[in-house]
């Protein structure tokens, strides 16, 4: 924006009454105070029609350049109906080619939005329509899948109401929509990454720290600086360069929603982040969560909870007091916070808790948290704490005699495809001999090991049961997916005939991310299924970094220990660093889209497509 727009724009907004011109940004749901979700203006199907166009958004008293659709960010909130068929007709007002894609919407894949794998992308000037019934309801959302698009505010909320009686109680709702916000230009902010590891991490260790005894010891330090690792890079970028929105509003905007008191209040929350994964709670009120991803749950009552990039969790309220709360969705890193109020009455507002004490990087992170395995030893005197024993972490062989059951597939299923494996070692006189080592290629067979490559964990574990970095002694309880029981039965609940193991790789210092070593950039093949198929896959996550992962078309059952046949169904899921997921899905016709979800890893390669035949039309 040059500076005779922008000052034509300003003026423009003096002359329509300055503040009244720039509430109008803001779709009707997201702006300030309303009543309830049922009562605001919103887009209702089955014809839809939707243009994607450039304007400008004011942010705590701030102008930048965002990408809206229908001239608001966040966009219009889609409201359908389960059962019903929808014609979305998408016009591209851009310079540039757009799309959008469903997120969490199972439609023909032909309608999945993703140029390149499902369709061409909508050139500028052209109109594309999007046909497709709706089979489910629940809490879902919509963004561009276009380069950086959705980090300039292409995104909106969802909401498709069931076929018949909702079967969760409330008198009113609000969508809450957590994103983040850039004035620097998402290419600039990629480009500044690629450059520098931890360009806009102003959270690192000081000696001044190092002096009053803060974070880690020398010792540590040192020995994470040998392996080119900084345990403070949680996020990649930070508050320095991002501003935390809710509905669209920063902190200082003070998104408000109001309630009587006694109500129960469905709250929809939904991160449209595109590099941020939150902690969300509000002081004094207890949610209880109904639904995660759109599926119904056994409600759970819960203090806090961790929402990744794309996620989406409903939960109910029940505020009883005349008095505000603040609803605070904190940055995983502590960098910010974004910030709205619900109170009984326009105007009010309530203590916004002080950021907490950021996390550091720990053994557990990288895959190499032996404290909780019981009775194994390891050559040398190490202690698990203390990572000055870890000699650089390059160790020549462990004793595995004390592990606890490694338990493989189920009965039946097929060992993985050696296209990445969580094969830990080799087997001797009864006990496993493991090497150490951070790149030991022994430690994940199937990786291609490389400059994407930098690490790779030793022993990764299941933490499906913890609530997220940063989040182990809050002193309250926090949700964790283990806490996740599908209120309905699973569909398909067959056990798996085949396992596949994927290794989430990178290399933070070149700021190179993709699956088992290979960047989609340099992928010759996708993962390929056959339709109807029932396979588990494992995701192990050797970086040091959480990754939302994001599969396109389908839910999976997340293998956590709930009861076989209502197990949590989810569409994305957090890998916690060093950590690894299981979870079995229905393999479905066509080509989708497998990703992380935080934009700049998928920008860097952290993408594959998940090839299902037969599928009719396909050319190979």
């Amino acid at each position: 924006m040059n500076d005779l727009d922008r000052r034509g724009l300003l003026r423009a907004v003096a002359a329509m009454g300055g503040g009244t011109a720039l509430t109008a940004m803001f779709p009707g749901w997201a702006q300030s105070a309303t009543r309830g979700l049922a009562e605001l203006p919103s887009l209702r199907g089955p014809t839809i029609s939707l243009d994607v166009a450039e304007s400008h958004l004011e942010v705590d008293g701030r102008m930048g350049h965002v990408v809206t659709v229908n001239g608001t960010v966040p966009a219009p909130i889609l409201r359908l109906k389960q059962g019903q068929n929808v014609k979305l007709s998408v016009t591209n007002r851009l310079k540039e080619e757009t799309s959008i894609h469903w997120h969490g919407i199972l439609v023909p894949p032909q309608m999945d939005g993703v140029p390149g794998v499902s369709f061409p992308g909508i050139k500028p000037g052209e109109t594309f329509v999007y046909e497709f019934p709706i089979i489910q309801s629940g809490t879902y959302w919509y963004h561009s899948h276009s380069g950086l698009q959705e980090q300039m505010g292409h995104y909106g909320p969802i909401v498709i109401e069931p076929a018949d009686t909702d079967p969760i109680q409330f008198d009113r709702e609000y969508v809450v929509m957590l994103s983040d916000f850039t004035f620097m230009h998402p290419h600039m902010i990629f480009a500044r990454l690629k450059q520098e590891a931890g360009a806009f991490n102003y959270q690192r260790q000081t000696v001044a720290g190092l002096l009053k005894g803060e974070d880690q010891t020398m010792a540590e330090r040192i020995d994470w600086a040998k392996m080119l690792m900084d345990p403070t890079d949680i996020s990649d970028v930070t508050g320095a360069a991002l501003k935390f929105l809710v509905n669209g509003h920063g902190p200082q905007d003070n998104w408000t929603a109001l309630f009587n008191p006694g109500e129960r209040v469905r709250l929809r929350f939904i991160n449209a982040g595109a590099q941020m994964v939150f902690n969300v709670r509000i002081p004094g009120l207890k949610m209880t969560v109904v639904a995660a991803d759109g599926q119904m749950v056994r409600p759970v009552e819960v203090d806090e909870f961790q929402i990744g990039n794309a996620e989406t969790y409903d939960v109910i309220v029940q505020p009883t007091d005349d008095k505000a709360y603040t609803i605070m969705s904190e940055a995983v890193d502590r960098s910010g916070y974004g910030r709205a109020t619900l109170a009984p009455r326009a105007g009010m507002t309530a203590e916004v808790p002080p950021l907490r004490k950021r996390p550091i990087g720990n053994m557990r992170d990288m895959g190499m948290d032996m404290g909780s395995m019981g009775g194994m030893s390891m050559s040398g005197d190490a202690s698990m704490g203390d990572m000055s024993g870890m000699k650089g972490m390059d160790h020549g062989s462990m004793d595995m005699s004390g592990m606890a059951d490694m338990k493989g597939p189920p009965p039946g299923m097929a060992p993985p495809k050696p296209r990445g494996s969580d094969t830990m070692g080799d087997m001797k006189g009864g006990g496993m001999q493991m090497d150490m080592s951070m790149r030991n290629p022994m430690n994940a067979l199937g990786v291609k090991m490389g400059p994407g490559v930098q690490t790779i964990a030793p022993m990764p574990l299941d933490r499906t049961g913890e609530a997220g970095q940063g989040l182990e002694s809050v002193g309250h309880r926090v949700l964790v997916y283990k806490d996740l029981v599908s209120l309905e039965a699973n569909p398909d609940p067959r056990t798996p005939t085949r396992a596949l193991d994927i290794h989430l790789t990178g290399n933070m210092e070149r700021f190179i991310w993709g699956f088992d070593g290979v960047k989609f950039s340099d992928s010759t093949k996708p993962y390929t299924f056959e339709k109807g198929e029932r396979v588990r896959v494992t995701l192990i996550n050797d970086t040091m970094m959480a990754h939302p992962i994001h599969l396109h078309g389908h839910f999976f059952d997340l293998v956590i220990g709930a009861p076989n046949e209502h197990k949590p169904r989810k569409h994305t899921v957090i890998v916690l660093p060093g950590g690894k997921v299981s979870w079995d899905f229905t393999a479905e016709p066509g080509d989708w889209a497998f990703h992380c979800h935080m934009l700049y890893h998928m920008h860097a390669g952290m993408f594959q497509v998940f090839a299902v035949r037969p599928f009719e039309g396909a050319t190979q």
